[in-house]
């Protein structure tokens, strides 16, 4: 194994300047007579515990042909100034990063600049403290009494300011982003945002170490926002793409790992996803008291909803359905109030059916059955505190 020297930087440009002790320039290119999984697990030995340690061996085949790098960064910059893989010109089998995301102002840019290091089907290991274990460490740091004072004025500067317009750029102006709040679904929803499959997650000395395939090549990603008003992409009338008002009550890039929750956990009774870790604490408050869709009432005034109908649902939630179920939801106009309030089904197998009955009916008697619906899901809501769970 060789150790390459830091690469130069352009010294009159300040945000092109490598940090001290921000980069490790360890690129893995085994003697013969040499194991690379040994060498591989002896440098990663002096950064992290064993645990980790196994956690990133078992992510990637190592032979003497693979290419890996390891890496201590915050900075697209520094990774696209890498030396590339002399051993193969696709790029690296596998890159690790041991600096957290925490610290990284462009967290897409680090990770598309990752994703052009890769082979096709390249994996990239990183980390990220998290809310919950932020929150942990902070309480443990701080007394009694002290620690949740901190706590709160943490939880304000740190998640409510970047969320509300203006504020967001005071924080942004006095951080600079470093040691920033960041959840697990977002971290893991960026990965998937910029061309990553998730693979596995380890909690290990208050990191959420995560692996991530490269499936698709990416170059230039937007930021998403952060703010709590939201226009989400549903399915409409006719197949037409909708963008559906609410208000947030998922945590940033929630809708990228929609998939991989689903892989997870599946779904649970009422048809939403078991142990569905991307919704906020606020979120949960807003669903129980309906405050989340009252946004939606600009797409009934715009024309892309009606009062009672199915829900408008996302891309992947839709491929869940019956080829046929589907096909007949096109044929209409969504709803604010969907048909699961009147027979509360409780499988995915019971909302298709509950949403069949609807649209047939409603096929035969639009006015009446929307009346009928409508009256029978008012009753549910109030008198048996019906709420999709």
């Amino acid at each position: 194994m060789s150790l390459l020297s830091e690469p130069k930087t352009n010294q009159n440009t300040e945000e092109n300047v490598i940090e001290k002790n921000d980069i490790l320039d360890l690129l893995f290119q085994p003697k013969e007579d040499a194991n690379p999984k040994t060498e591989l697990q002896e440098t990663l030995a002096k950064e992290v515990s064993d645990e980790t340690v196994d956690f990133i061996l078992n992510q990637c085949e190592v032979d003497e042909n693979s290419c890996f790098g390891i890496l201590k960064t915050s900075t697209a910059f520094n990774v696209d100034n890498f030396p590339s893989c002399p051993r193969s010109e696709l790029g690296y089998d596998l890159i690790v990063n041991l600096k957290s995301i925490n610290d990284t102002l462009h967290i897409n840019n680090l990770f598309t600049s990752l994703n052009r290091k890769l082979t096709p089907r390249g994996t990239f290991v990183g980390c990220v403290e998290t809310y919950q274990l932020r929150k942990k460490r902070l309480l443990k740091k701080f007394p009694k009494g002290l620690n949740y004072i901190y706590y709160f004025f943490d939880y304000v500067f740190k998640r409510v300011f970047p969320k509300i317009k203006v504020l967001d750029k005071v924080y942004f102006f006095i951080t600079a982003g470093r040691n920033r709040a960041i959840s697990d679904t977002e971290a893991l929803g960026r990965l998937n945002y910029c061309g990553f499959e998730i693979l596995q997650t380890k909690i290990d000395r208050n990191l959420m170490y995560f692996s991530a395939r490269k499936v698709v090549e990416v170059k230039n990603v937007r930021e998403k926002s952060y703010r709590i008003f939201l226009k989400l992409p549903r399915n409409g009338k006719n197949g037409k793409l909708i963008k559906v008002y609410k208000l947030r009550t998922m945590f940033p890039y929630a809708e990228y790992v929609q998939s991989y929750v689903y892989k997870k956990n599946n779904l649970k009774e009422g048809g939403k996803f078991e142990n569905d870790f991307r919704i906020s604490l606020l979120g949960s408050f807003f669903r129980k008291y309906f405050l989340d869709e009252i946004p939606m009432l600009i797409n009934f005034f715009k024309g892309d909803l009606k009062i009672v109908g199915v829900r408008p649902l996302s891309n992947h939630y839709l491929s869940l359905y019956d080829s046929e179920l589907q096909e007949q939801r096109t044929k209409h106009k969504p709803g604010l109030i969907p048909p699961y309030y009147v027979d509360l089904p409780k499988t995915l197998e019971e909302i298709q059916a509950s949403e069949k009955r609807y649209l047939d009916a409603y096929e035969k008697s639009p006015y009446l059955t929307d009346c009928k619906y409508f009256i029978l899901a008012f009753k549910n809501i109030i008198f048996k505190k019906a709420r999709s769970k």
